[in-house]
């Protein structure tokens, strides 16, 4: 009989899903994936499984494991998480994929982030081309530490680009216009929830900041700014892309034509789902 002291017994009777609690207990332990395999059947202290449920306690009451843990994978890069931050996620490597895409034959390019939390997007753009300079703007001091923390850590402090630029405030009114500053590619991952969404009072959206969710309004207020603002820091031929929300493409396409951006379009993210749009200030 096996002791009820080890983690194969922990798994085994928590009712978590089981990826889940294989997170949970390797952070409580230390231990990677191939760990929780092979010394499966070692006692462990009381306060180690204590920990443990604590942690298991907090994840079914709701908490998102990326705040339990404190870290989230992102374009494989693991972001410290903390409560003051929206938790990277997944589809937002599109927007990723897609500012570098923009960014291909320029010799160091600059980017700008708006509304950057973790850093996320920020961070994975510099690690990807070494070359580029990064600026990132957030209006909340405690995600700009937490992006600075990750661009820190995640980055090689003697790259050609050197290290990104943070900068609190909204949007563009953080910049200093002073520097002429002008970008090949701006992104952003903004608020774009509905203030009446549901989604807002379900799952880990209740634990992560509100105002990284939503602008309390329509869910495009966020949205026009960026884009009535942008072809001002755009370089000529620079390019706007922006996350948004599942029935959000064609909104967002109509303000960027509005402004008399060319080449719009969305772009699907791996469900099927138009998940970002942009488009390219013209030459002049």
């Amino acid at each position: 009989m096996q002791n009820a002291d080890t983690a194969a017994a922990l798994l085994r009777a928590s009712t978590l899903p089981v990826l889940e609690a294989r997170i949970l207990l390797g952070h409580v332990l230390g231990w990677r994936r191939t760990e929780l395999i092979t010394r499966s059947d070692e006692p462990l202290g009381a306060a180690l499984i204590e920990r443990y449920r604590a942690l298991e306690a907090r994840r079914l009451a709701g908490e998102p494991v990326a705040q339990l843990v404190g870290a989230r994978e992102f374009f494989g890069l693991e972001f410290d998480v903390t409560p003051h931050v929206l938790i990277p996620r997944p589809e937002t490597e599109l927007l990723v994929e897609t500012a570098l895409e923009a960014l291909e034959g320029l010799k160091k390019p600059r980017v700008l982030d708006l509304g950057t939390g973790t850093g996320a997007i920020a961070v994975a753009i510099a690690s990807a081309r070494p070359d580029a300079q990064v600026w990132a703007v957030d209006r909340s001091s405690e995600a700009l530490a937490v992006a600075v923390r990750n661009a820190g850590k995640l980055l090689d402090a003697a790259r050609p680009g050197g290290a990104p630029v943070f900068w609190e405030g909204d949007w563009y009114d953080a910049l200093n216009a002073s520097e002429a500053l002008h970008f090949d590619v701006i992104v952003s991952n903004p608020p774009y929830i509905a203030s009446g969404d549901p989604h807002l009072s379900q799952g880990d959206l209740r634990f992560e900041p509100r105002g990284a969710l939503t602008d309390e309004a329509d869910g495009l207020s966020a949205i026009r700014a960026i884009v009535s603002g942008a072809p001002a820091w755009l370089a000529p031929r620079g390019v706007l892309w922006m996350e948004h929300g599942y029935d959000q493409a064609q909104a967002v396409r109509t303000l960027l034509e509005d402004r008399s951006f060319g080449e719009v379009r969305s772009a699907c993210d791996l469900a099927g789902i138009e998940r970002i749009s942009g488009g390219r200030r013209a030459a002049t």
